[in-house]
């Protein structure tokens, strides 16, 4: 018969065993199901994205940061949220992802295209760039701010990183944004001169000559100012502003007029 104490022993020994394996065997499932359950959202956001549901794929993306922060699809659901939060509308939300993947991952093969989703997040074209161009949105509604930024954005592009494939996208939008900019103070001039400041419409018409030389808008700053010398009957001015316009744009429609008539420079401005 054998000893009790002995065979309590080994019993002892043989459940140590099976428990100590069934904990490794459990931790082996629970991390299988935890590595499934990350593809498994990350699948989920990838269908998402390209069926262009941007609700559904934010959700998703949300899930697994918050699950998963450190895992192997932590860096792409960041980037991917940036460019769902873009096409959502929510612009101010793809700025900050895309700035959070730049800090965390600045030697990150995809760090040109983090800023370039910041650039079309800055100034998205939902947000009035069309009515900062044309100068047909009040000066309080408009956001200048939001084109330096674009411009910063794409401007890094450009710089840090010329063999990126979005380089020739980032030079078009800095030229587009540039005009934008050029046509924004413009409107600030005219904005003056409908107003009467003649003082201050000249001023920003000299600003735009300084730092606008090579766009189109030099012909109306040098019209706003040919027209607010005459306003203000500083006859020698008014002259020196016509002589470079007949110089540069010997056609120029602000050459048509004898005199700055009231009202007329806003016919022309706007039309």
């Amino acid at each position: 018969m054998q000893n009790p104490i002995r065979l309590l022993g080994v019993i002892t020994l043989i459940l140590v065993f099976i428990t100590s394996s069934g904990c490794a065997w459990w931790k082996k499932d629970e991390v299988d199901t935890e590595l499934l359950s990350a593809e498994t959202l990350y699948g989920q956001a990838k269908e998402s994205l390209l069926s262009e549901n941007w609700s559904d794929a934010i959700e998703a993306l949300k899930k697994l940061e918050a699950r998963y922060p450190y895992g192997r699809f932590a860096k792409q659901a960041l980037l991917d949220s940036a460019f769902a939060y873009y096409k959502n509308g929510d612009d101010g939300l793809a700025m900050a992802a895309a700035d959070r993947f730049v800090s965390l991952n600045p030697t990150h093969p995809s760090v040109d295209y983090a800023y370039y989703i910041k650039g079309l997040a800055s100034f998205n074209e939902k947000s009035g760039l069309r009515g900062l161009i044309t100068g047909r949105n009040n000066l309080a509604d408009r956001d200048p701010q939001s084109i330096t930024d674009a411009l910063a954005a794409f401007n890094t592009i450009v710089q840090r990183y010329p063999d990126s494939k979005y380089v020739r996208d980032s030079i078009n939008r800095i030229n587009y944004l540039e005009a934008a900019r050029a046509q924004h103070q413009i409107s600030i001039a005219h904005y003056y001169y409908a107003r009467g400041a003649y003082v201050a419409a000249i001023n920003r018409a000299k600003f735009i000559l300084n730092q606008y030389s090579e766009f189109p808008q030099v012909e109306d700053a040098l019209g706003i100012m040919y027209f607010s010398y005459q306003r203000m009957q500083i006859v020698d001015l008014a002259e020196d502003a016509r002589r470079v316009l007949v110089l540069n744009y010997p056609n120029s429609n602000y050459l048509k007029a004898k005199n700055a008539k009231k009202g007329w420079l806003g016919s022309l401005f706007n039309s």
